[in-house]
């Protein structure tokens, strides 16, 4: 470990925590890449199998796929949960893949566009933070 550059480190580091950490808890670990913020978007980067690129800005979230060939676009099929992106069909016919989302998201309001070889979600975020009190009684 002293002879190993802080590259090395942190590649190592990576590496026994993607061993360690289920998948869905890596995006909150990923906390270093939230120091290269543009000015109004929060990058939350995971890597996704189909090396899907997941932000948030204030009103919506993005998910950008690159489409390595356009066929994929007439035999793929896209949805959403409040906090799930869900693409099924690419690049085989029986692939599911699930995108964990970095906010809750409306349930209508998404839209999709192609655009030189990139698919781009865009989910409008929900606001409505319903919560209700609960009770603490004694036993």
């Amino acid at each position: 470990m002293k002879n190993m550059q802080q590259s090395d480190v942190q590649s190592f580091i990576e590496k026994v925590f993607s061993q360690v950490i289920p998948d869905n808890m890596q995006g909150m670990m990923n906390q270093h890449d939230s120091g290269s913020q543009k000015s109004h978007k929060e990058n939350v980067r995971t890597e996704h199998p189909l090396h899907a690129d997941v932000f948030e800005t204030h009103l919506y979230v993005f998910v950008r796929i690159p489409i390595e060939d356009e066929s994929w676009l007439k035999k793929m099929k896209l949805y959403h949960t409040s906090n799930q992106s869900i693409i099924e069909g690419i690049p085989e016919e029986s692939d599911r893949h699930v995108i964990t989302l970095p906010a809750i998201v409306k349930k209508k309001g998404a839209s999709a566009q192609y655009k030189e070889s990139t698919l781009e979600i865009r989910l409008q975020k929900s606001f409505n933070t319903q919560y209700s009190e609960i009770d603490v009684s004694e036993i």
